[in-house]
C-alpha cells in the first residue's frame, strides 16, 4: 500500500455583496412576506371601535413612518415592515395621543397590537405601557426566529448561516443527501422540515427564491453560504404558514438583508485556520498534510438622506488550500513476478501464475468448484497453451 499526497488547491474568492439601497416610503408591497405584519383595533374606553383613527408607526433605527388609517370597524393593518423595534402613535378627533413604545418585529411575523384611546384634547400625549403581546394571535404559523446577534455571533465553521436553521425544533440534517452521495442537486446544506424531503423546502432571501437549480438548499461550491453579516435575521417556518408564501410542500427559511440606519455602523474581520496545530491520522506520512485557509471581509451601513435612503454593502471571501492524504492499492512485487499467495490451494501456499491457471483448467473439466485466481496483467496465457497438450489449450484460454 502506497500513501499518496494529493494536494488539492481551492482559491474560490466567494463574495456576498449586498448592495441594499433601501428607498423606504409610505408604500409598500402586498406580494412580499419577507417583512412583518402589524394589525389591530383601536377602540374607546367602552370599548367601541374609533374610525377614521391616524396611526403612525415609526421604525426606531430608521426613523421611517408608515401611515395608515382604521376603517369603520376601527382595524388598522400595516404589512411588510422591516423587522426591527417601532413606536406606535394614534390621533383620531376627540380623544388623547395615544403611543406605545418598544414594539418589537421579527422577519414574517403577523403581530396583533390593539389600542384602547382615552377622552380628551388631541395636545394630550397618553403613553401607553401595556406590553405588546409576544405570541402571534393572528396566525397558527409553526416558527422559529433566529436573531441577527445570534447569526453573527455564533461560531460557524464557514460562516454559513444557514447551518443554523438545524438549531430549531423540526429540523434535521438530511445526511443521505450529502454532496459526496448525490449529484442530483447544488453543494448547499440539506435539511428535512417536519420530515419532507430537502426538495420541498423553500429558502427566501427578501421576499425571492434562492433555491439551487434542482430545488435543493442553496450553497457555493464549498457547500455553504456566505454572507453573514449581510444577514438580519430569518426565521424557520415548519407548518401551518399562509398560502402567500406558496411554492412549497415542506418548510420555509425567511431571512431578510440588514439596512443601512441614520447612524454609520460597519465591522471588518479574517477567521484563519492553518495545518500548524492538526493532529496526523493513521494514513498520514511524516508530516500532515497542509491546510490553510483565510476567511475575511466587511460590511458597512449608513445613511444617505436621513429618515429617507440608506446603503448597506458586504463583502466576504474565502481563500483555502487543502492537501489530503488518500490510500492507493498497488500488486505486490512478487505478485508482479507472476506469483501468487494462495494458502487455502492443496500443497505450496505458493505457486506460480502458469501452474494455478493450469490446476483451474483441469478442474473444470472434472465438474469441481472452480478457484478464480486475480492474474496480474503480465501473466498472459502463452506460458499456458505452450504448456497444456494442443486439445485443451483453447480450453484453457476460455477459462482465464
Amino acid at each position: 500500500m502506497l500513501l499518496t499526497v494529493f494536494r488539492r488547491d481551492i482559491s474560490a474568492t466567494l463574495s456576498v455583496f449586498v448592495l441594499a439601497t433601501s428607498l423606504l416610503s409610505a408604500g409598500w408591497a402586498h406580494a412580499q412576506v419577507s417583512g412583518a405584519t402589524l394589525t389591530g383595533t383601536v377602540t374607546d374606553a367602552s370599548g367601541a371601535t374609533i374610525p377614521q383613527a391616524q396611526v403612525v408607526i415609526t421604525n426606531v433605527s430608521t426613523g421611517v413612518t408608515r401611515n395608515v388609517t382604521t376603517d369603520s370597524a376601527g382595524f388598522y393593518t400595516a404589512p411588510n415592515l422591516l423587522p426591527g423595534t417601532y413606536e406606535v402613535r394614534i390621533t383620531a378627533t376627540g380623544f388623547s395621543t395615544a403611543v406605545q413604545k418598544g414594539i418589537s418585529l421579527t422577519v414574517g411575523a403577523q403581530q396583533a397590537l390593539n389600542i384602547m384611546m382615552q377622552v380628551g384634547q388631541v395636545s394630550q400625549t397618553v403613553e401607553v405601557t401595556t406590553e405588546a403581546p409576544t405570541v402571534e394571535l393572528t396566525s397558527s404559523t409553526l416558527s422559529a426566529q433566529v436573531s441577527g446577534a445570534t447569526v453573527r455571533e455564533l461560531p460557524l465553521n464557514g460562516r454559513s448561516w444557514t447551518d443554523l436553521a438545524s438549531l430549531q425544533p423540526g429540523v434535521i440534517s438530511a445526511s443521505s443527501h450529502l454532496i459526496t452521495g448525490d449529484q442530483n442537486r447544488g453543494f448547499g446544506a440539506q435539511i428535512s422540515i417536519s420530515g419532507g424531503r430537502p426538495q420541498l423546502n423553500n429558502y427566501r432571501l427578501d421576499g425571492i427564491s434562492i433555491n439551487d437549480y434542482a430545488n435543493g438548499g442553496p450553497g457555493s461550491v464549498l457547500g455553504g453560504n456566505l454572507g453573514v453579516d449581510a444577514i438580519q435575521e430569518f426565521s424557520v417556518l415548519t407548518s401551518n404558514y399562509s398560502a402567500e408564501y406558496g411554492k412549497t410542500a415542506g418548510g420555509v427559511v425567511n431571512a431578510i438583508t440588514r439596512s443601512g440606519t441614520n447612524q454609520f455602523h460597519g465591522s471588518a474581520y479574517e477567521f484563519i485556520r492553518n495545518s500548524t496545530v492538526d493532529a496526523r491520522n493513521f494514513f498520514d506520512g511524516p508530516k500532515v498534510p497542509p491546510f490553510k485557509r483565510n476567511q475575511f471581509g466587511a460590511s458597512a451601513g449608513a445613511p444617505i438622506r436621513k429618515d429617507k435612503t440608506f446603503i448597506f454593502g458586504d463583502y466576504e471571501s474565502v481563500r483555502e488550500s487543502l492537501g489530503t492524504t488518500t490510500p492507493t492499492k498497488v500488486l505486490s512485487v512478487p505478485a508482479r513476478n507472476g506469483i501468487i499467495h494462495d494458502s487455502s490451494a492443496t500443497g505450496s501456499s505458493t505457486t506460480r501464475a502458469e501452474d494455478s491457471s493450469i490446476k483451474t483448467a483441469t478442474r473444470s473439466q472434472t465438474r469441481q468448484p472452480i478457484r478464480y485466481l486475480s492474474l496480474p496483467f503480465r501473466a498472459r496465457a502463452r506460458p499456458i497453451r505452450q504448456t497444456l497438450p494442443p486439445d485443451k489449450r483453447d480450453f484453457a484460454s476460455m477459462t482465464m
